[in-house]
Formats: C-alpha cells, structure tokens, sequence
C-alpha cells in the first residue's frame, strides 16, 4: 500500500510539469559518484502547507523550463530547491520558481540533487548541471556566460557551496562538458541556511570567498531562525570586496517561496528581478 501511494504521489508530482512536457536531462551518464545504485525518485507523504516533497533522490537531474520565444533573455538560471539536504520542497522552490522566471524571460532549470544528507553529492550534482547547462547553451539560446543559480534555504547553502568552491575538483571528468568551468556567473539566496556553522557562528569553514566569488543577491528576515546565515556570508562578501547585495526584513520566517500572503514572499521577487536585470547589464 505504501508503494502504491509513493507511486500514486510520484504520477501527481507532474501536477502541471508533465502536461508542459518538461523535459528532464540525467546529470549522469551512469550511476553518480558515490551511488551504488540507480532509484527512481521517492516522494514523501508528507503534503503539509501544500507542498509536495521528494523525499529521495539518488539518480538526480535537471528539469528544462524554456523561457517563451517573446520576450525571452540570453540568460538561465538554475534552481536549488531547499529542504535542509533531507527533502526537495520541489513545487515551492522549484516549479513554482522556474515559472516565475520563464514570465520574466529567463530560462529555468530545476535542479534535483541528491537527497537526503548527501551535501558531496549534492554539490557534485550542481556543478555539473552548471557544466552542462553552459555546453548545451546553444540549443537553448543562452549566453553561457550568463548561467546562474537561485537557491532557498538548504537550495541557498548549495548555491553559496557552487559559488565559492567552482575550483574544487569534486569528481573525475566525464565528457567534454566537464571542461568548462563550474563558476557560477551569479547567485540569489533566498532565506539560506548554513552558512554561519564556523566557530562563534562565523562563516561556514568550508566556503572560499575572495574578490573573484560571483556577485550575490541575498534575502532573508530577522524572525527566521537561519536568518544569520545572510548576514554572515554578506559580511564575507564585503570584506572581499566581491560584488553583495543583502535586503533584511523584519518579518516573513521561512520556506515561504513565492506564496502570497507573506510579506517577504511580496518583497523578494521584485527586488531579485531588479538585481538581476543590473548585473546582467554588466555581462557580456
């Protein structure tokens, strides 16, 4: 019975994605570093707040969302959804995020990393989804200069992870998308976590930021138990001198994605589009 419930949920977590004919491309041409074993994605029965959750994720990929024809910019933004490396919230964070981008004019893909509790194989998966992204550009019409990351909560930790440590050689090159560098050309955090796990709550040990770390757009609020994580990383932003964008509101909590009804969720979208449309400006 449980079975047939995950599978009941896994048909339903389409919801509008299959009817779009999204198309999904593997990360992997095997089995991914580390895994022994290829599973089909595991959805939880958890639906709490409307939000559908994948629970399990060992084959992981990216989900295409092209922008539409009119209007459509030369950029793309990949999509980490949070769920504090147990869960993907996929529709909050993810679905719901690449169609908010796609009205804008922006290209979208939803990243489904390695779940749960596997942050090495979290951030093998989206340096090569960065990889990939950037050796298909043509076919998607975008500039692969202009490939960047959104991430919320634990989706925020991967995305500051891909943005300070594209240096770091996480696994033994497949093809020749692993040529290309893993650099993200920018990164929005939305409400991360993690981030001030270092001593006395100071940055997380493990990022790398100096002046050459991608410009960043952070959001977050005050009455949000990870809301010192922005704080923190915006701090190691400015004291590098890399280019930091940090707006800090009183009130919003957390996990509220593009829901209405929140104050943060009504202030972010704007504020990102505007940061975003600047720093691509810049780009060439």
């Amino acid at each position: 019975m449980k079975k047939l419930i995950l599978l009941c949920m896994l048909a339903g977590y389409g919801f509008n994605a299959m009817a779009q004919q999204v198309k999904q491309i593997p990360l992997w041409p095997g089995i991914a570093p580390g895994e022994t074993v290829k599973k089909p994605l595991e959805m939880s029965a958890d639906s709490s707040r409307n939000v559908h959750r994948i629970a399990a994720v060992t084959d992981p990929f990216i989900s295409v969302y092209p922008a539409p024809l009119e209007g459509r910019k030369d950029a793309a933004v990949i999509v980490c959804p949070g769920g504090g490396y147990n869960i993907l919230a996929i529709d909050l964070e993810g679905i719901e995020i690449a169609k908010w981008l796609n009205k804008l004019g922006y290209t979208a893909f939803v990243l489904h990393y390695r779940v749960p509790q596997k942050r090495e194989g979290a951030l093998q998966d989206v340096q090569r989804a960065i990889r990939i992204v950037k050796s298909r550009a043509t076919e998607w019409q975008i500039n692969p200069e202009k490939v960047g990351l959104i991430g919320f909560s634990a989706g925020g930790s991967l995305s500051a992870r891909a943005s300070t440590l594209y240096e770091k050689q996480t696994y033994s090159a497949i093809d020749a998308a692993d040529k290309l560098s893993a650099k993200p050309a920018y990164a929005m955090l939305i409400y991360p976590a993690y981030l001030d796990e270092g001593e006395n709550r100071t940055l997380t040990p493990e990022l790398k930021v100096n002046a050459a770390t991608p410009p960043m757009f952070l959001f977050a609020t005050a009455d949000d138990k990870y809301g010192y994580s922005a704080l923190v990383m915006t701090g190691a932003m400015r004291d590098a001198q890399a280019p930091v964008e940090l707006h800090f509101y009183n009130k919003g909590g957390h996990g509220y994605g593009l829901r209405p009804g929140n104050p943060a969720a009504d202030a972010w979208p704007g504020l990102a589009q505007n940061w975003l449309e600047q720093i691509l400006k810049a780009t060439h």
